[in-house]
């Protein structure tokens, strides 16, 4: 079997996921992106009338969706990047839910996470993975596209689209599939904060084959260019495009 490229580096992916909490013990840090992606969970949950039962929760710093399901019956598990190794058999089965926030996106071996995944569940259990997908972050690329000119350097993550997620739950076995997608639009004053914001939360670059840092030039160009889009109020509004799969695993366990 062929490996799977290696597009992000491991151990950038666990250090940038272990320093979440110190740039969380900021003031004024940034947590938004999780803090939807967890309320859409419950909803979600609610909505199926999934009982949380022996439930495993991958990328929730915040804690908030552990509580809630165990606030709801359910016996939680937490595990984050530098716990569990996404791309290797998880270490528990028999789990009636996985919940997978923000992570999978960095994954070299995305159609794999998912069949290990869903190995994982019990039969008939529900897994629901969201993460940052195609389509996000287009005033951030502009920038550093503009910022290194004619030779540019790889900055931003390859992400998925929503066609070639819903094909992606076939090829990995799960019943049920859904893939759906929504927006988050937040909108800055600087792309500093942007970048800010996005460290803040786990979501900057772990790529294997890391570019050089801009120069001071880059960098203002980079900034202005980014202002390019700004509104009559001075504000570029960015958005982030959430990419969710859900689905279960068979009843008979395949």
């Amino acid at each position: 079997m062929t490996a799977p490229p290696r597009i992000f580096a491991p151990e950038r992916r666990r250090a940038a996921r272990q320093r979440i909490a110190a740039r969380q013990a900021r003031p004024g840090a940034a947590r938004f992106v999780l803090e939807d992606l967890v309320e859409d969970v419950l909803e979600r949950l609610t909505f199926l009338r999934h009982e949380p039962g022996k439930a495993l929760v991958i990328g929730d710093w915040t804690g908030v969706l552990a509580a809630e399901l165990e606030r709801r019956g359910g016996t939680v598990t937490s595990a984050d990047a530098f716990t569990l190794d996404e791309e290797q058999p998880f270490p528990v089965s028999g789990l009636d839910l996985i919940v997978s926030l923000g992570t999978l996106d960095t994954v070299n071996d995305l159609p794999g996470a998912m069949i290990h995944i869903r190995e994982a569940l019990a039969p008939g259990g529900r897994a629901i993975a969201s993460f940052v997908g195609a389509g996000s972050l287009a005033n951030l690329r502009r920038a550093m596209l503009t910022a290194d000119g004619e030779r540019p350097a790889a900055r931003l993550h390859p992400m998925v689209d929503i066609r070639a997620a819903a094909a992606l739950l076939q090829r990995a076995g799960w019943a049920e599939p859904v893939a759906d997608s929504r927006t988050i639009r937040v909108s800055y004053r600087s792309l500093d904060r942007l970048v800010a914001d996005l460290r803040d939360q786990g979501l900057g670059n772990v790529l294997a084959s890391a570019a050089a840092p801009l120069g001071k030039a880059a960098l203002e160009r980079a900034r202005a260019a980014f202002l390019e889009g700004a509104d009559a109020g001075g504000r570029v509004v960015e958005s982030l495009e959430i990419m969710t799969l859900s689905g279960r695993r068979s009843l008979r366990g395949s």
